[in-house]
This record gives structure tokens, sequence and C-alpha cells, in this order.
């Protein structure tokens, strides 16, 4: 199988994904258990001016510094699937604070970065549950999955649309470590925009109320 993904130019995500249509087990390379090294959010805490968000290779967010939290304003950080991006995204598709013309972007990027957590990690609880109950709840997702498109999302664009300061566009990097399944996600400005100077009033009020100030 791995001389045939060769032939096929396959990066590894695919590679892992040939194995599962095949009904076989891809070479394991992380261990799913989601442990957060202190290293990395002693690291993460210091990027005090761009947001930054911990999260598993399920969508769980596991930390999220100050900025974060003001630039999700509202949305719900703690146990639970109410705590899971992708989960969210599908769940409850009219709470998403994004653009609509957005919408069909994101949401295969979410698909095809579970569709490679669920290769590499095939036949784990935690993986198959998520996919399930994802399959049951939402019909995009279930059409999206059918597709088997694979791929980890280490860059991208984003829109939010935050209740104050409204459109702030950012530049998406997302670091991740070979031996874990965290990445580490930051949200740098997007060029050309007004982006820059709403993160820099959401680092200095914070999360209080924002509609008696701007």
């Amino acid at each position: 199988m791995n001389a045939i993904a060769r032939a096929l130019q396959c990066d590894r995500d695919q590679r892992d994904h040939l194995f599962h249509l095949a009904g076989l087990a891809p070479p394991r390379r992380r261990g799913g258990d989601h442990h957060v090294r202190p290293g990395l959010i002693s690291l993460a805490s210091r990027l005090v001016d761009i947001p930054v968000i911990l999260f598993s290779d399920l969508g769980e967010i596991v930390w999220r510094n100050a900025l974060a939290s003001a630039l999700m304003a509202g949305e719900p950080y703690g146990p639970g699937r109410a705590n899971n991006v992708i989960w969210r995204w599908f769940a409850d598709p009219e709470a998403r604070r994004a653009p609509r013309d957005d919408w069909e972007r994101l949401s295969a990027a979410h698909v095809s970065d579970l569709r490679a957590t669920h290769a590499r990690r095939a036949g784990d609880q935690d993986v198959t549950r998520l996919v399930d109950d994802l399959l049951a709840d939402s019909a995009e997702f279930r059409e999206i999955w059918e597709r088997h498109d694979v791929a980890v999302r280490r860059a991208d664009r984003k829109t939010f649309l935050h209740p104050q300061v409204g459109r702030v566009d950012v530049r998406c990097e997302v670091l991740l470590a070979e031996d874990s399944d965290i990445k580490l996600l930051a949200y740098f400005p997007a060029e050309g925009t007004d982006a820059a100077d709403k993160l820099e009033l959401l680092r200095v009020i914070g999360t209080q109320d924002l509609r008696a100030t701007i």
C-alpha cells in the first residue's frame, strides 16, 4: 500500500486515507490522548497581541488566550460538544460568525481536516463517535463527507463577524507537532484591512461590552 501511495504521489494524510479505504490500519503517527505539554501553553501565553488557540485534532478547544476569547465573544468554552468547533459549525449553522459566502469553503475545510484525522486514527472511539454523531445530525456534513476529500489545514483565511467591532479579516497559521494531537492556531490581521486596529481594540478592552465605547 505504501508503494501505491508513493506512485500516486500522496502526502502522508492522503496515504493514511488510502489505507483506510482499503480496510487497512495506516501507520500510527499520534496517540490521540490530547495531552497539552506545559511548554506549549507557556509559549502560547506569551503571544498576547494576536489571538491564539490550542485545539485537538478533533476540533476541541483546549486553551485560548484572552484575545482569542474576545474575538470569539459569546462562543462557549468549556466541557462538552459546545467546545468543539467542528461540531458547533455543523450542529448550529445559524450561529456561524462568518459571511455566508465563506460557509461552503469553510465547511469543506472542516470535513477534509476531520477526514485526515479519521484516516490517521481509524477505529479510535472518540473519532468514530464524533463522525457518527455528525453524520446523524447534519445533512450538510453527510454530503461533504461522501466526497472523501482529505487534507490537514495548515493555513487558511477567515472573517469573523464580531457583534461589536464588526468584520475582522484574519490570516490563519496552524502549527502541528508531529508527536502530538494538539495544534496551535494563530490569527494574524489580514494585510490591507483594518483588522489590526480592531484586534488592538479587543486586546485593550477585552471581553467587556464594547457597544458604549465604539
